[in-house]
């Protein structure tokens, strides 16, 4: 009952939703994009970030069902569910992204090297829709005689965790950029329950000792869980509870170690192609351990109750109890303290831009300059890996700088969320200080009820040129 009780506490939370920040990718001037390719061109000497605002994000999305299909003005809600819940597949997906950012600097080293470094807040929960067993809790299973439940259908994660990283850009030419980034996580809390399996059938018997058969087919569902087994000590104080959370922050629980890598390329004065990949990495999960099982195979044809028979002691036959017996020595739930291994979500990106709209200056032959542009098309593809496989996102996008003070990015997206997801990013900068805001599916703001996915960015910091 434990098991369950923590996936049903976990599909509630992380019914709604993932990451995806097409808007922040290739956007010279903002030093939030080495976070997303560490090979990245970098128009400037340095950056002081301004500690937990120099950036936020926020996602939250779902594919296949809003808030107003639940919700909407109708009076039967159970039926509104239950429609719903039919109409989702176990394709379709929930997942919810947050990241703050502690500490964040850099500045340049020598002519053709950046140094960058800093200390973000991650939080990222990943669920499959459950399908089979949804359908099941809900409405049983006399609907569905001879139709198998597939157990498979369970799949999430969630994390949270605080990421340590230290990256170097380097500009090898006029045309090649590369960078790579060493990152170091400290867990604070991780559940995931991926890879189970397992069925459950019922079928008519109408020559058999009852009208149903029911069978357990090869059962193994795994929850593993660190960080929470400590908190559900109820001797522990709010205080012993908030210093063991500050502890995991900073190494004191779970550790893990992971690279981001990337790099531009110049074709043309005019055409670039950048790339990247983020958060390869893993995380040893080995404090603060619990892990919940429940596997086997059972087939029964129920109760069969024979009145007026009695047992050896002359009582009733327990009938109940020798069945509840019979299912717990074939189905066997366990609590375990197991260490495990959980991989980070990593990302993808490939862009290609093309530059266009020379912007004039005053001719000084005093000062060595180089050709500025103000407007970029490009094409970005935005890629990450969840259990079962990878979720893609495709964007276009025009770039515009107005001038040194101000510029502006809209996109367009086509993920599994929607098919109007119009983006919009500006930034602006007033000397050294620079301010940056973001946000995806600007048409969903309109009726947040009826919107698959929104996502919102911004951040403050300091842009430093000699």
């Amino acid at each position: 009952m434990r098991l369950f009780f923590t996936l049903a506490v976990f599909l509630i939370i992380s019914n709604s939703q993932g990451q995806n920040k097409q808007l922040l990718y290739n956007v010279n001037g903002l030093p939030q994009t080495l976070l997303l390719n560490p090979g990245a061109n970098i128009d400037f000497d340095g950056h002081k970030g301004i500690p937990f605002f120099s950036g936020i994000h926020f996602a939250i999305g779902s594919s296949g069902v809003t808030a107003y299909d639940v919700f909407e003005d109708s009076p039967n809600i159970n039926q509104r569910i239950t429609n719903t819940m039919r109409r989702l597949t176990h394709k379709d997906y929930f997942t919810l992204h947050q990241q703050l950012e502690i500490f964040s600097l850099g500045w340049k080293w020598g002519r053709d090297k950046y140094i960058s470094t800093g200390i973000y807040q991650e939080a990222d929960a990943f669920s499959y829709f459950p399908k089979d067993p949804a359908i099941l809790a809900r409405e049983g299973n006399n609907d569905y005689i001879g139709v198998p439940f597939d157990f498979s259908h369970v799949s999430f994660t969630g994390e949270v965790l605080t990421v340590y990283h230290i990256g170097l850009n380097r500009k090898m030419d006029d045309r090649i950029t590369v960078g790579a980034r060493l990152k170091l996580y400290s867990g604070i809390f991780n559940v995931e329950s991926v890879n189970n399996t397992g069925t459950f059938l019922t079928i008519n018997t109408p020559d058999g000792p009852n009208y149903y058969r029911h069978f357990a087919n090869d059962v193994d569902i795994r929850v593993n869980t660190s960080g929470f087994a400590s908190l559900q000590d109820n001797n522990t104080t709010v205080q012993e509870a908030t210093k063991d959370l500050i502890g995991r922050a900073f190494f004191g629980g779970n550790v893990g170690v992971g690279v981001d890598m990337g790099g531009t390329y110049k074709v043309r004065d005019n055409i670039v192609i950048s790339g990247s990949v983020q958060d390869l990495g893993l995380m040893w999960q080995r404090d603060d351990v619990e892990n919940y099982t429940y596997k086997g195979s059972y087939q029964t044809d129920g109760l069969e109750p024979l009145f007026p028979e009695l047992g050896p002691d002359g009582k009733a036959i327990p009938y109940w109890d020798i069945f509840e017996d019979d299912i717990d020595r074939n189905l066997v739930d366990e609590t375990l303290q197991e260490s495990y291994v959980t991989w980070r979500p990593f990302k993808m990106n490939a862009a290609v831009e093309f530059i266009f709209g020379e912007t004039f200056i005053p001719c000084d032959y005093r000062v060595e300059t180089n050709r500025k542009h103000h407007s970029k098309l490009g094409v970005h593809l935005f890629g990450i890996k969840r259990p079962k496989d990878v979720k893609y996102a495709l964007t276009t996008y025009y770039d515009r700088k107005f001038n040194s003070n101000f510029r502006m990015k809209v996109s367009y997206t086509l993920d599994d969320y929607s098919y109007t997801n119009v983006g919009l990013l500006l930034s602006t900068r007033f000397k050294s200080f620079n301010f940056y805001l973001a946000a995806d599916n600007l048409i969903g703001y309109f009726n947040l009820a009826k919107s698959n996915y929104q996502s919102l960015q911004l951040g403050f910091q300091f842009i430093l040129n000699k």
